[in-house]
């Protein structure tokens, strides 16, 4: 626990949010710029800060609930700089059924929970309507993959923070999201089944 505060502490220090901006240019986006060319890769839009601040901010409240010593441990707000950051934010000694573990914040939030075994992480990490995508670490690759096929995500990552790929079928379940992107999946996306029953 204290490692990752720790490591999130010490990479706020050198997080850089400034560099050349522009204006919004469309209601509340910030065009994100390509270093190499100054032009813009994206619109970001502030409402994503304004969730991430919402759930620190319900955890917060929520904070006499949970168990002594549990707090916001590093980050917690925006920046006060230009752009619509949210500072890297590990939050302790989460209840299992916190708001913020429901939520799909889409923000640097870790809120950090535990559990006694693999079925009560497994009910844990189940218990909301999102289903996006699911991270996992373990030096037991087999227990790994048990809790991976039982967690209900479109996509698990195991001991491993990035998985996309052009190849592998991208996507989520419950209100994540209906179908896949990428691989045959993706591809079947685009076509239209046809079923033809004939007598002769």
């Amino acid at each position: 626990m204290s490692l990752l505060t720790d490591l999130v502490a010490r990479g706020q220090t050198g997080l850089s949010t400034g560099g050349e901006w522009r204006a919004s240019s469309d209601g509340g986006t910030l065009d994100v710029l390509d270093p190499a060319t100054a032009q813009p890769l994206a619109a970001v839009a502030n409402g994503t800060t304004d969730d991430a601040l919402a759930a620190v901010d319900a955890a917060a409240k929520a904070a006499p609930a949970w168990s002594a010593g549990s707090s916001v441990a590093t980050g917690g707000s925006a920046p006060d700089s230009p752009g619509f950051f949210f500072e890297p934010t590990v939050l302790t000694g989460v209840n299992h059924d916190d708001p913020i573990l429901e939520r799909e914040i889409f923000g640097p939030i870790a809120p950090i929970t535990t559990f006694a075994s693999d079925d009560e992480a497994v009910a844990i990490a189940n218990n909301t309507i999102h289903g996006l995508a699911s991270y996992l670490y373990s030096e037991d690759l087999g227990r790994a993959m048990g809790v991976a096929e039982a967690v209900e995500y479109g996509m698990v990552g195991i001991n491993r923070g990035f998985y996309s790929d052009p190849a592998a079928p991208f996507g989520g379940v419950k209100q994540s999201g209906i179908g896949r992107e990428g691989a045959h999946d993706g591809m079947m996306e685009f076509l239209e089944t046809k079923y033809i029953a004939a007598d002769w």
